[in-house]
């Protein structure tokens, strides 16, 4: 964990209000956002200063995100965001850490409005990004077919990158039932290998430590 915070972005809040001027900067260890709209957003700091970020969030307000690179933008969440709260404690700190979670509506109804966020989406989670997609739509699907059904959604640009500190986040578009007609189109062009018996579809099993270990693995522009 040495100079972790070099792997992160940051967050700051400004408000003026007469004869208060508030500035608050904090440390955002995962980030997703599409433009100036926020969806993730995962933070920490003292007290104060998550218990302000979060009545700014639930307030409406906006916030200058600082990626890695040294880029800005000022985003919001828009309404009805939902925000979650716990602490951290570190070994030699009295006090503890607060831990903030905030989620945008859209973000909140993943998969069900026509469109699925991918928190890590690359070659080395491919199989990953497949069973979230297939998980949240409720599509029958088998592992096998991650590449052939990822690549031509790539090609027809229904796969957005978005932006991201600590991850690689992705939208997918596309409804169950599209989904399930791409699928059965793809079957009938023999894209699609069929299990050779009959039984459950079975899904590789990843530990925690496996899909992290993954996600942190240098991504490419495709899937």
């Amino acid at each position: 964990m040495e100079n972790a915070h070099l792997r992160m972005g940051r967050i700051e809040y400004r408000r003026s209000t007469g004869k208060t001027d508030t500035r608050i900067s904090l440390y955002v260890d995962r980030y997703v956002g599409e433009g100036d709209d926020a969806h993730l957003i995962s933070l920490f700091g003292g007290d104060a200063e998550v218990g302000a970020i979060t009545a700014a969030i639930y307030e409406k307000h906006t916030f200058t995100v600082t990626f890695m690179d040294g880029s800005q933008k000022v985003v919001g969440f828009g309404p009805d965001a939902i925000c979650y709260r716990g602490s951290i404690n570190l070994q030699g700190r009295k006090q503890a850490l607060r831990h903030l979670i905030a989620v945008s509506t859209s973000l909140h109804a993943n998969g069900s409005a026509g469109r699925t966020f991918i928190l890590h989406l690359g070659p080395n989670t491919r199989e990953l990004a497949w069973a979230t997609l297939v998980s949240f739509l409720g599509l029958p699907a088998d592992p096998r077919w991650s590449g052939p059904i990822l690549e031509a959604m790539w090609t027809e640009k229904k796969i957005q990158r978005l932006d991201g500190i600590g991850c690689t986040p992705a939208a997918i578009q596309g409804s169950r039932d599209e989904l399930l007609a791409r699928l059965g189109q793809a079957r009938s062009l023999g894209l699609l290998l069929f299990p050779e018996k009959n039984g459950p579809v079975l899904w590789p099993r990843y530990t925690i430590e496996q899909a992290l270990k993954a996600a942190s693995l240098p991504m490419s522009n495709d899937a």
